[in-house]
């Protein structure tokens, strides 16, 4: 997989640097009230769609923050998936939200994007509307400071967890991304992500 860093107009990014740590080959993110992803482009039919493994290694939590909140909105470790699908299903805001990130970044918004994430302390299942669009939900997988600072393998059903999170089957799976950010809490993160694999179905 080819991955590229992808930046946000107005926020300073996300500091990705591959490595090795504790023999794993990984990236590791560094955020310092910024935000930015390494995101790679995939063609994956949603009746291809298998299991999908990944691991992360996270040293601490950001005390404020809170996914459910507009204004707090960060995550020391993010594994996004984009998703195609029915556009003419967006709601009016949706659309307009559309609109205005082809203006900013030259693409529109993905019809759906589901995050696996680290929360402080939702339990784990939980999803979580983005505050901006319901286009946009993340689930947790892993919560609070309990196995922070080793690394933690999961391996996860994209067809059920979309399910899950949108009431609907997911449509293909045109990108995948990793994501630290810690712009809206002012405050630092630190992340090491292992390799990102797609078992067929």
């Amino acid at each position: 997989m080819q991955w590229e860093e992808q930046r946000f107009p107005g926020k300073q990014p996300t500091l990705y640097a591959y490595g090795k740590v504790d023999g794993v080959h990984s990236m590791q993110a560094t955020s310092v009230s910024s935000a930015s992803m390494l995101r790679t482009v995939v063609q994956v039919p949603s009746a291809a769609l298998g299991r999908l493994q990944f691991s992360w290694k996270v040293p601490a939590l950001m005390a404020a923050s809170d996914m459910g909140r507009r204004e707090a909105d960060d995550a020391p470790a993010r594994l996004v998936l984009a998703f195609d699908g029915d556009r003419s299903r967006f709601s009016t805001k949706d659309a307009l939200l559309s609109e205005l990130a082809r203006a900013l970044t030259g693409e529109e918004m993905p019809y759906a994007t589901l995050s696996y994430v680290w929360c402080n302390h939702r339990p784990v299942g939980t999803v979580i509307p983005h505050p901006r669009t319901d286009r946009i939900r993340a689930l947790v997988v892993e919560s609070g400071p309990e196995r922070l600072g080793r690394w933690i393998s999961y391996e996860r059903d994209v067809q059920a967890d979309f399910q899950k999170a949108f009431g609907e089957p997911a449509g293909t799976l045109v990108g995948m991304a990793l994501m630290t950010d810690s712009d809206n809490t002012r405050s630092q993160a630190h992340a090491w992500y292992g390799p990102v694999r797609l078992l067929p179905q």
